[in-house]
C-alpha cells in the first residue's frame, strides 16, 4: 500500500507540474520592463514571452502581438521554445506510461506485475528528464535577464526584470522532478506477499488441535 501511495502522489505532483509548465510556456510574462532611475514611462509596461510580446497600459488596455518570424528570433529563444515543447511532450508520454504502470490500475492486467514495474520506472525517469529539460530555458532566461540588467552598456529602456512566469516555471520544474522521483521510487518497491494465517493452517490440517498437537484418528471395528 505504501508503494501505491507513492505512485499516486508522484503522478499527482507530476500532472500539477505539467499543467503549470503549459501555462508558463504560453504566458508572455517571462520578462517585464525594468524601471531604472525613472527613465521609463510608467504608463506602459512591456511583457515578453516565448511566443509573443504585450504592451500593457495603465488604462487597462493590453495589446499583444506574436513574433513575425521564428527564424528571426535569437538562438536562445528558439532553443527555449524547443526545450519547453519537448518537456511537455515527454510529460504526456510519461503520464500515459505512469497510469498504465500504476499498481492500482488494470491497464496491463493483474498477472503482468513485472512489466508494470518496468513501465512505472520508465515513467518516473521521463518525468525527471522533462523537469530538467524545462528548467534549462527558465534558468538560462533568468541568467541572461540579470546579466543584461547590470550591464552598463545597455540603455535603461531595454533593461528587463524577471517575470512571474519564471518563478512559476521553477515551481513547475521542481514538481515534475519530485513527482518523477516518487513515481520511480514507488514503482521500485516490491509488494510483500500475503502471510499464512492460522485459519489456513487449520484448514489444511483438520486434525490439529488448539494446542498444536495432532489428534490420533480413531478407527471403529465392526
Amino acid at each position: 500500500m505504501a508503494s501505491t501511495g507513492l505512485q499516486l502522489l508522484g503522478l499527482v505532483l507530476a500532472v500539477l507540474g505539467w499543467v503549470c509548465g503549459a501555462l508558463v510556456c504560453a504566458a508572455p510574462l517571462w520578462r517585464v520592463s525594468a524601471f531604472v532611475g525613472g527613465e521609463l514611462v510608467i504608463a506602459q509596461v512591456v511583457w515578453e514571452g516565448l511566443w509573443m510580446n504585450c504592451l500593457s497600459q495603465t488604462t487597462g488596455q493590453i495589446q499583444c502581438k506574436t513574433y513575425d518570424s521564428t527564424l528571426a528570433l535569437p538562438v536562445t529563444a528558439q532553443a527555449a521554445r524547443g526545450l519547453t515543447v519537448l518537456s511537455l511532450l515527454l510529460c504526456l508520454l510519461a503520464l500515459m506510461l505512469g497510469v498504465a504502470g500504476a499498481k492500482c490500475t488494470h491497464c496491463m492486467g493483474d498477472g503482468n506485475q513485472a512489466s508494470k514495474v518496468r513501465v512505472g520506472r520508465i515513467a518516473g525517469v521521463l518525468f525527471l528528464v522533462a523537469g530538467l529539460a524545462f528548467m534549462i530555458p527558465i534558468c538560462w532566461t533568468a541568467h541572461a535577464t540579470i546579466r543584461d540588467f547590470y550591464d552598463p552598456n545597455i540603455a535603461a529602456p531595454y533593461k528587463r526584470e524577471l517575470g512571474p512566469a519564471l518563478y512559476l516555471g521553477w515551481g513547475a520544474g521542481l514538481l515534475l522532478m519530485v513527482g518523477g522521483f516518487l513515481l520511480h521510487l514507488g514503482s521500485s518497491q516490491q509488494s510483500r506477499g500475503r502471510l499464512p494465517t492460522f485459519a489456513g493452517v487449520l484448514k489444511d490440517n483438520p486434525g490439529t488441535g488448539a494446542d498444536g498437537e495432532g489428534k490420533p484418528q480413531e478407527k471403529s471395528f465392526v
